[in-house]
């Protein structure tokens, strides 16, 4: 157990439905001596990756509202969640990605650390079967793509709105009977397949977290130089980093902006690699 934490032996809620538990737990005992307690609340009010409950805020906003209920039904006072959202990359639109978050709330401190992670590896993907191909015999390229079994498919009729959505598929025999009843339930017998994105279901996605859940506790355990709290870490990425033939700016980072989530204060420092420089193949200018 890690000793010089502030959290060392101190209990933290967990607030999920979905299993986290299994990644999170090491970390935060090994890297900050804190025991996590699972709360099992109804976070399906929140919002359902199924798309059944719709997400009303964004992911940091629900995340942060998802500890709080965690907190609130167990009466701890440090608290931790993390939600997840996918769809194609921010910079790279063909490529599909995982965007992460992971929320610690402090209430003693009144203190909220936030770490995030862009994840390109993922197995977020959808299918739709036409009325005349339905049928696996011609899915076996994505099934093995989407690293079906290990990680749970989902169904339900194309468009969506009607009829039964099937989550959790592990096995083929589940996935066939899926496919049948979807387009039974669709008005023009199409059926769409999903990768089932709950934590649970997917390795993936569980790994993804467990990698954040590292990276929040190496934040807790730095404490801010101005006030002493916990959770001193970057904040923001600057980008800006020179042109090794022109000089101007490109767009990749130059500097990242280090702070405190309790007093504010911050700190900006050039870019970790070292790196002063950047190729002129990333030139705007030299390379447009």
């Amino acid at each position: 157990m890690a000793t010089g934490s502030v959290y060392a032996g101190r209990r933290v809620c967990l607030t999920t439905l979905h299993g986290k538990e299994r990644v999170l737990a090491r970390p935060f005992f090994h890297g900050l001596g804190a025991e996590l307690v699972v709360c099992g609340c109804d976070t399906d009010q929140l919002g359902t990756f199924s798309g059944e409950i719709e997400r009303a805020a964004d992911p940091l906003s629900t995340c942060v509202r998802k500890a709080a209920l965690g907190l609130e039904a167990s009466g701890l006072r440090l608290g931790l969640a993390s939600e997840g959202s996918f769809g194609p990359h921010p910079a790279v639109p063909f490529l599909p990605a995982g965007q992460e978050v992971l929320v610690f709330l402090d209430q003693e401190r009144q203190l909220t650390v936030v770490e995030q992670l862009l994840d390109l590896r993922t197995t977020f993907s959808s299918r739709t079967l036409e009325p005349a191909d339905l049928t696996t015999a011609g899915l076996s390229n994505w099934l093995q793509r989407v690293q079906f079994p290990s990680h749970a498919l989902m169904a339900r009729p194309a468009p969506p709105g009607g009829g039964p959505c099937i989550k959790g598929i592990r096995t083929a025999a589940a996935l066939e009977d899926a496919i049948r009843r979807c387009a039974a339930g669709s008005a023009d017998g199409a059926v769409q397949l999903e990768t089932d994105m709950r934590a649970h279901c997917n390795p993936t996605r569980m790994a993804s977290i467990r990698r954040l859940g590292f990276q929040l506790v190496r934040r807790l355990r730095q404490q801010c130089q101005a006030c002493g709290s916990p959770g001193w870490g970057r904040t923001e990425i600057i980008a800006g980093l020179p042109c090794r033939s022109c000089g101007r700016a490109t767009p990749l980072v130059a500097q990242e902006r280090l702070g405190c989530s309790s007093c504010g204060h911050t700190e900006i420092m050039p870019r970790r690699d070292g790196r002063r420089e950047a190729d002129p193949m990333h030139c705007p200018w030299c390379n447009p």
